[in-house]
């Protein structure tokens, strides 16, 4: 092309082992139940609680609907 100056190579990614993932549910289950607790023991927190922490009880609704599996850290 005219005025190119180089070029990107991209890499493959590689296949994920039918074995890689199956070590990876019982994981994935535990921090999908942990995210449930944290999510209902946030919604649980008074208004006082959500005062030092800064958040508003829209911000909390917010997050309590998320489903269980919208992950923010993505493990």
């Amino acid at each position: 092309m005219k005025g190119q100056r180089g070029f990107l190579q991209v890499q493959p990614q590689p296949a994920v082992s039918l074995g890689h993932w199956l070590r990876q549910v019982p994981q994935r289950l535990l921090r999908w139940h942990e995210l449930g607790q944290q999510r209902r023991a946030l919604a649980a927190l008074g208004d006082g609680a959500l005062k030092d922490l800064g958040l508003t009880r829209a911000d909390i609704y917010q997050e309590a609907e998320r489903p269980f599996w919208d992950d923010p850290l993505r493990k």
